[in-house]
């Protein structure tokens, strides 16, 4: 099973020493790679069923597909915590949440 975000502020920290085989440690690094891709498309995929069920909560409700404000609200959230690239990531999982425009 994997981490989740609170799990990640007790992982051990990465190990920052100049190794004796950086050939080793680049590999090590890689596999850590690997499983933070992991994931990241698990909690992407996890994201996008929670908000097509939000989608279809609101129309079952009679409202509309999206909320303006909350979306706002994510790509402030993602921009000021990984400047324009986060809002770029976080258009990105919107737009797979709710489909175009």
């Amino acid at each position: 099973m994997s981490t989740t975000l609170a799990d990640s502020a007790t992982a051990p920290a990465v190990d920052t020493a100049v190794p004796t085989d950086p050939t080793a440690r680049i590999g090590e690094l890689r596999t850590a790679i690997d499983a933070c891709d992991t994931e990241i498309i698990e909690l992407v995929q996890r994201r996008l069923a929670i908000s097509k069920e939000i989608g279809a909560l609101r129309a079952a409700a009679g409202g509309t597909r999206l909320s303006l404000s909350r979306e706002q609200q994510i790509l402030t959230k993602f921009q000021s915590a990984l400047g324009q690239d986060g809002a770029s990531l976080a258009l990105m999982l919107l737009r797979q949440g709710r489909g175009r425009l």
